[in-house]
């Protein structure tokens, strides 16, 4: 496959992007007033979505471009001991569901990360974040899978390969710590 083609594909994802503007405007307002309120953002995918929600907890955390305070978040994908455990002891299906039940309060935002969105310990996570009172978004690729139905909102992206999918997620992502880097002023 020629490497223009591959070009093409994600340039078309990228296109597609402009149509969530209004979508992912919201979606920082409220993760703005989440944090405002002493509250935190939870990421959690499967696979490369796994990685993608490690990557963005850090981001908010350490840091994006400027020099701030830390930001609330954390990903329910960084501890293998908890992960394996549960998924030994109970269902991989739930990894996901147990550790919000433990680590997550009314007021947090739980964001799932699923290129089909159809992953099972997304949804039960979804699920269970929504039940403690959790306001949750699903990040998914165009059909948004059983998670469109499911999560209070759902970001779809234009495409249903999974890397394009998985690119959109991250530009979203950074998009998302680039505008709270501008509209949050807390420094060290």
């Amino acid at each position: 496959m020629p490497f223009k083609s591959t070009l093409i594909r994600h340039q078309s994802m990228v296109e597609g992007l402009f149509k969530l503007d209004i979508q992912v405007n919201k979606l920082l307002e409220r993760i703005i007033k989440c944090l405002d309120q002493g509250n935190k953002i939870i990421f959690f995918g499967n696979g490369g979505s796994a990685a993608d929600a490690q990557h963005l907890a850090a981001e908010f955390i350490v840091r994006y471009r400027k020099q701030r305070l830390p930001l609330a978040a954390m990903a329910l994908t960084t501890d293998t001991s908890i992960i394996t455990a549960h998924g030994n002891d109970y269902s991989f299906a739930t990894i996901f569901d147990r550790q919000i039940l433990a680590l997550a309060k009314k007021g947090d935002i739980a964001i799932g990360l699923s290129s089909s969105g159809n992953s099972d310990n997304v949804m039960n996570g979804i699920k269970r974040a929504q039940q403690i009172g959790c306001w949750t978004c699903a990040f998914t690729g165009a059909s948004g899978g059983k998670l469109f139905n499911l999560a209070d909102d759902c970001i779809r992206l234009s495409t249903e390969e999974t890397a394009r999918v998985q690119e959109g997620h991250l530009i979203v992502g950074h998009w998302l710590c680039e505008a709270l880097d501008d509209r949050i002023s807390r420094t060290q």
